[in-house]
């Protein structure tokens, strides 16, 4: 049995061109641990965390589930909090194109 398809989340706020890096100074990035952080866990740490909006308006905003949001916030900090204080580069991945406007 396969896995469901993920759901196409809207990511306003994440970076589209390409990937961005940020890393400790002074060490080049072939010599750190990555940690990748996806869009979707960048949009919703945004709209939770920067806009101050409730988790449920968060996944109105991104087309999820609450509990999606919950899952995203959670695993996005633990990522970040994991490459700052373990020195590690944090990748953050760029989004997917953009959703049809219907």
């Amino acid at each position: 049995m396969s896995p469901r398809p993920k759901k196409q989340r809207h990511c306003c706020h994440a970076r589209r061109p390409g990937t961005e890096v940020f890393k400790p100074v002074g060490i080049p990035l072939r010599e750190l641990e990555q940690v990748q952080l996806a869009a979707d866990e960048l949009e919703a740490l945004h709209l939770c965390d920067l806009q101050g909006l409730s988790q449920q308006e968060a996944g109105e905003r991104m087309g999820v589930s609450r509990g999606t949001v919950q899952r995203l916030v959670s695993e996005g900090r633990r990522k970040i909090v994991a490459a700052i204080s373990e020195g590690q580069a944090l990748i953050i991945e760029p989004s997917g194109p953009p959703p049809d406007e219907e």
